[in-house]
């Protein structure tokens, strides 16, 4: 006999928490654990591109670093193409590149000029969601390569910090939200 999918709340349950990580006062979301269960993983997966089928996206667009793990699996289960966004310096070929605001400073990522082409169905994936300047940023990147963004999927959003307000307009979707 089959068990059921797990569930987003199976999800959450298996995010640790760890406090003061990695500075005093941060309670870091840890999701070693999802990915460690292939069950809870795929589950991840599944969920991340339930509102599409193979064909509907072009290219899943992937934020650096830990969003490249979900957005190349959901990329591979939906037969897309999968396009990082890379921290500033990191990528080969000629970039776009956009800045953005970080707590302290600032910070800039980018995408190759021909990542992507005009119109293409973009599904933009990153593990977090916290204040949005990252998801913003890349956001930026997909619209300066004319594609358009179907979806921009969190495993996780921590929605104190409001960073859906920084993505206003576009469509946006988490799985666990604390």
């Amino acid at each position: 006999m089959s068990q059921p999918a797990p569930t987003a709340a199976d999800l959450q349950a298996a995010i640790r928490n760890i406090p003061d990580f990695p500075k005093p006062g941060i309670q870091f979301k840890d999701i070693t654990p999802v990915l460690a269960d292939a069950r809870l993983f795929a589950a991840a997966i599944d969920l991340l591109t339930a509102r599409f089928s193979p064909g509907r996206i072009d290219a899943v667009v992937g934020i650096d670093a830990r969003g490249f793990i979900f957005a190349a699996a959901a990329a591979v289960k939906l037969q897309a193409g999968f396009v990082p966004v890379r921290k500033k310096g990191k990528l080969p070929y000629r970039t776009h590149e956009q800045d953005y605001a970080l707590e302290y400073g600032q910070a800039t990522v980018a995408i190759h000029v021909d990542a992507l082409r005009p119109g293409a169905r973009v599904l933009l994936v990153d593990d977090l969601l916290a204040t949005g300047g990252t998801a913003a940023a890349a956001a930026q990147l997909v619209r300066k390569l004319d594609a358009q963004i179907l979806e921009i999927g969190f495993l996780i959003e921590l929605s104190f910090l409001n960073g859906r307000e920084k993505l206003a307009g576009l469509p946006v979707r988490s799985l666990v939200t604390y």
